[in-house]
C-alpha cells in the first residue's frame, strides 16, 4: 500500500490549494482551503455531480410529467 505524501504548493501556483501525491509524486488528491475558495466549491461540486451522471439513462420531459401525474416520482 502506498502512502500519501503532502506536497505543499510545489505543484500548484494557487495559494490555498494543496496536492497529495503518492511516492512517485503523482497527484492523487487535492485539498482546497474552503475559507478562501468556499464560494466556488458549490459550483465545482455541481460540475462533479453532472459529470458523474452524464451516462445515466435519459428520460423525456413527457415521461417525467406522466410519472409525476401518476405519483411514480
Amino acid at each position: 500500500m502506498k502512502k500519501a505524501l503532502i506536497c505543499k504548493n510545489k505543484l500548484s501556483s494557487m495559494e490555498g490549494i494543496l496536492y497529495l501525491t503518492d511516492e512517485e509524486n503523482k497527484k492523487k488528491f487535492v485539498q482546497i482551503d474552503l475559507e478562501k475558495y468556499g464560494e466556488m466549491w458549490s459550483e465545482f461540486h455541481d460540475v462533479l455531480i453532472a459529470e458523474s451522471r452524464k451516462h445515466d439513462e435519459k428520460v423525456s420531459l413527457k415521461e417525467v410529467k406522466r410519472m409525476f401525474l401518476s405519483n411514480e416520482l
